[in-house]
């Protein structure tokens, strides 16, 4: 008996990309072999950790780097290692920031929401979120604004498709901010093919998630300057106690590093790129949808099918087709399309080829014939 049988559970085709409501993605094999055999191991979490770091450093081409319990608490101890250093004393005194730098710089078209809002992640250091800019806009002359304020403890910018409005590149907002002796942190998300690109921004944390795309357990990984990744691994004595990684996320991550490694990216891209090409195909041969391929807004190695539908051919908008797919069985989730049209973005990248073909058998029963 399979695990939605036995515990009563909806089955679900995720279409929706790595999201948090659905459980994310799928481990691979020799991830989900690894965690199996930490459950039944004793570690020194120490030495644990300290692999951790060699591991992250390498693959993203950094001088160290860490694992915590997930992306949100990574965005939260990388704050705190900017507020606090490795200081016994302001680590125990978390969240109270009396006395220390707490203002966190951020465009406002940065104040993402992941579910939760970006700037809690933030208040929960014992941090003050300061906005710079607007949502539509912010300028270097907004980020030098803000950040001379002389208690800011760092510069915190998004790389997501969340993030709205127009901006520096985040390289030269890295440039405002150093000119100021402040350092950066950037939040990738999703963005773990990108680590390098991110870190090459001048940078100094970045944090990403180790369960999106690289498929370990939930864990968030921070890499940048060896002090901040010191001073995020010091925060265990304090706030971050309660934002540890297992010793069963930090093998995960370990091995799916090394999957990572191994994996053949020129073949990957090309079989992505099929898929899609294949499903907009079929899915534009469908009354009432005009399908494309549209890709990453952030600059990810993948494309998603754009299907865009006219409710005076479906006889329904594409929030309507959302919810009828989520309300079948299996129940297929969807991402939502680009502000301002009535668009579906399913995202294939962990479908199996029967799960492409029941979402396509499905958009067939819905749409006119």
């Amino acid at each position: 008996m399979g695990l939605h049988a036995a515990y009563g559970l909806t089955r679900i085709i995720n279409a929706r990309g790595p999201y948090t409501p659905v459980g994310v993605s799928r481990s691979g094999e020799g991830v989900a072999t690894a965690v199996a055999a930490a459950l039944s191991e004793f570690f020194v979490m120490e030495e644990l950790q300290d692999a951790a770091d060699r591991a992250l450093a390498r693959f993203a081409g950094a001088e160290a780097g860490t694992v915590v319990h997930c992306t949100a608490s990574a965005i939260t101890l990388a704050v705190a290692a900017a507020m606090t250093g490795e200081s016994p004393e302001r680590i125990a005194a978390l969240p109270d920031a009396t006395g220390m730098p707490r203002a966190v710089v951020l465009p406002a078209g940065h104040a993402v929401n992941y579910g939760h809002p970006i700037e809690q992640a933030v208040r929960l250091a014992g941090a003050v979120p300061v906005r710079v800019g607007t949502d539509a806009a912010y300028t270097s002359a907004d980020l030098e604004a803000g950040l001379s304020r002389p208690d800011v403890a760092c510069l915190l910018l998004v790389s997501s498709r969340l993030v709205r409005g127009a901006g520096v590149e985040c390289s030269e907002a890295v440039a405002v901010a150093h000119r100021r002796g402040v350092p950066v942190v950037i939040d990738g998300a999703a963005q773990d093919f990108r680590i390098e690109e991110l870190l090459g921004t001048g940078a100094d944390l970045v944090t990403v998630s180790g369960q999106k795309y690289l498929g370990s357990p939930t864990a968030g990984l921070v890499v940048g300057r060896a002090r901040l990744v010191a001073a995020v691994r010091a925060q265990e004595r304090g706030i971050g106690r309660a934002m540890k990684a297992s010793k069963e996320a930090v093998i995960g991550v370990l091995a799916a590093l090394e999957a990572r490694q191994e994996l053949d990216m020129a073949a990957w891209r090309q079989q992505q790129a099929d898929k899609v090409a294949d499903f907009v195909a079929r899915a534009g041969a469908l009354r009432g949808i005009t399908a494309e391929s549209v890709p990453d807004p952030t600059g990810l190695p993948f494309e998603r099918a754009g299907l865009e539908v006219d409710p005076a051919v479906s006889g329904m908008d594409a929030a309507a087709l959302g919810t009828a797919l989520r309300a079948g069985s299996p129940s297929i989730w969807v991402m939502s399309g680009r502000e301002g049209r009535e668009e579906l973005l399913p995202e294939l990248v962990p479908l199996a080829p029967a799960e492409i073909e029941a979402i396509l058998a499905r958009l067939g029963e819905l749409l006119p014939d």
